[in-house]
């Protein structure tokens, strides 16, 4: 991109992200770091919208770098719940950690010491470093991307080493004409989640963009066509059958999941996993009962980035037992805000504490062999 042509479009977005911005609970001036870094690392592969709503919470629990580092982490994972990916909840407990132990609990403001952070990646450096701080350097993300594709007419194929390579390159070059750094970024980013939209229906809506006088790719009519992107591998599909079992004070048993794999350490009813639909006699087995002492009660889909995930109910009809050390505990529903449960299994385990239709059959004592039960 020629200098021209870089300050022109620097030019435009700033002027138009001055007009046009969103009021974002992490858009508070005067900006504060630490808000704007936790705020960066939840809009990771997370909407707006939802951030908006969850990051207030998380910072009247967290205000400071150092109140998280202080935290357990699986504090931090109930505090994260419903975001999903939660290996960024736990990069940013190490970060933290980190900003504690060598910035004496301060929010550093160059790149590189951003960058050296755990779970800092380049675009979460850049985006603190310049909109928090001023610094005159770039980022990416898929909405800078897609603008910048779009505006250049770029054949590049989206995600590429090539397309992110080149996206950086403009990026920088816009970076260096803008008047305000921040602003510039926050207008890419902001430009292409509400008008350079990835929709390949409705398309970008270039009636209302400040760049579409500039646009190679609508000058050739191909601004639905670009960015090109891979197809999207298809989705594997998994089974798992979660079993609700009562105790007889109504409690539901939840169940702590492996330290690695999908959804690692959260809490769940408990659970099998299989590549087919398990059965009732494996089933009943997580809990020493028999296929008869359950049934099943329903079922419903949950899509992850990579995976369609088939959820099958079960009720147990009979007193459980447990191992003694199994990873199990009783729950209510005054623990629920406590647990770091993913959303499927909030849901099933929030649905089971509000039910009101076990019997007292169903909700039978359970024993937990050298333990009193519900401890």
């Amino acid at each position: 991109m020629p200098p021209r042509r870089a300050a022109a479009v620097a030019r435009r977005v700033e002027a138009w992200f001055a007009s046009n911005r969103r009021a974002l609970p992490w858009r508070l001036e005067p900006r504060d770091p630490w808000a704007s870094l936790v705020s960066e690392i939840m809009l990771q592969q997370t909407q707006a919208a939802r951030v908006a709503e969850r990051l207030p919470t998380f910072l009247a629990r967290f205000p400071t770098p150092a109140a998280l580092a202080a935290a357990d982490e699986h504090e931090v994972l109930a505090a994260w719940s419903g975001l999903g990916y939660y290996r960024r909840a736990r990069g940013l407990h190490a970060c933290a950690k980190s900003l504690v132990e060598r910035h004496a609990g301060a929010t550093p403001p160059d790149v590189d010491s951003l960058r050296a952070l755990p779970g800092v990646g380049a675009y979460t450096a850049g985006a603190v470093a310049s909109i928090v701080f001023g610094a005159r350097t770039p980022i990416v993300d898929a909405n800078v991307a897609r603008v910048l594709l779009r505006l250049e007419g770029a054949d590049a194929l989206l995600g590429s080493a090539a397309a992110t390579a080149w996206c950086w390159a403009n990026a920088e070059r816009l970076v260096r004409a803008a008047a305000s750094p921040g602003a510039l970024n926050e207008g890419l980013m902001e430009l292409g989640a509400l008008v350079c939209t990835p929709s390949r229906t409705a398309g970008p809506r270039c009636g209302e963009c400040p760049l579409a006088s500039l646009c190679r790719a609508r000058a050739e009519g191909r601004q639905r066509e670009l960015p090109a992107r891979a197809a999207r591998p298809p989705r594997s599909e998994v089974h798992h059958a979660a079993l609700i079992a009562r105790d007889g004070a109504g409690r539901v048993l939840a169940q702590r999941r492996p330290p690695a794999g999908l959804w690692a350490g959260l809490w769940q009813a408990p659970t099998v996993e299989s590549a087919r639909r398990p059965t009732a006699s494996e089933v009943a087995r997580l809990v020493r009962l028999l296929a008869r002492d359950v049934s099943h009660s329903g079922g419903f889909l949950h899509a992850t980035t990579h995976r369609l995930v088939r959820f099958d109910l079960w009720q147990a009809s009979a007193p459980v037992q447990i191992e003694d050390g199994a990873p199990m505990r009783w729950i209510s529903s005054s623990d629920l805000p406590g647990l770091a449960l993913a959303t499927p299994h909030r849901r099933i385990l929030s649905e089971a504490l509000r039910s009101r239709e076990a019997s007292p059959a169903r909700a039978g004592s359970v024993q937990r062999r050298g333990l009193r039960a519900g401890r």
